[in-house]
């Protein structure tokens, strides 16, 4: 005879899980994290923008015995290939001035450190929402990896 899954369930049973994922919010500052995800995906396009490619990161940073998780997408476009370069010298994988050939296999379970704000935008149902944003990484420097209250 088969197990049973756990996980199933009866027509009538209880409801107890929202869906609802707390993700406290962060004061600003600077903040230490660990790269947990990345994806690649689609930029549909805007005014100043066309369609490329994009790199969906997400960011773990924990912060007084709570984690918070962001996600950050990286838009593949030389008018913000600034904004690359910060990331990879974020993580130590690029240095100033130097040419990078961006290796995504390295970014998962890196370390790096950015500036954190809180954003608030108006949701699909016209909710007013707040979430934690990265304003800009910070260059990574393994002294001061460590000597961040963070």
């Amino acid at each position: 005879m088969a197990e049973l899954d756990n996980n199933m369930m009866g027509f009538d049973d209880v409801l107890e899980d929202d869906g609802l994922q707390a993700n406290p919010l962060l004061p600003e500052g600077d903040y230490k994290f660990t790269v947990t995800n990345f994806e690649r995906g689609r930029f549909p396009g805007g005014q100043k923008i066309p369609a490329c490619n994009k790199a969906m990161i997400t960011l773990q940073i924990e912060h007084e015995g709570e984690v918070s998780t962001i996600k950050c997408d990286l838009i593949l476009y030389r008018t913000v290939e600034w904004k690359l370069s910060a990331f990879f010298r974020s993580i130590g994988l690029k240095k100033p001035g130097e040419k990078l050939v961006m290796d995504w296999g390295k970014v998962v379970g890196s370390n790096g450190r950015a500036h954190i704000k809180q954003r608030t935008y108006t949701n699909n149902s016209g909710e007013q929402r707040t979430v934690n944003d990265v304003d800009r990484f910070i260059d990574y420097d393994a002294l001061e990896m460590d000597d961040l209250p963070f």
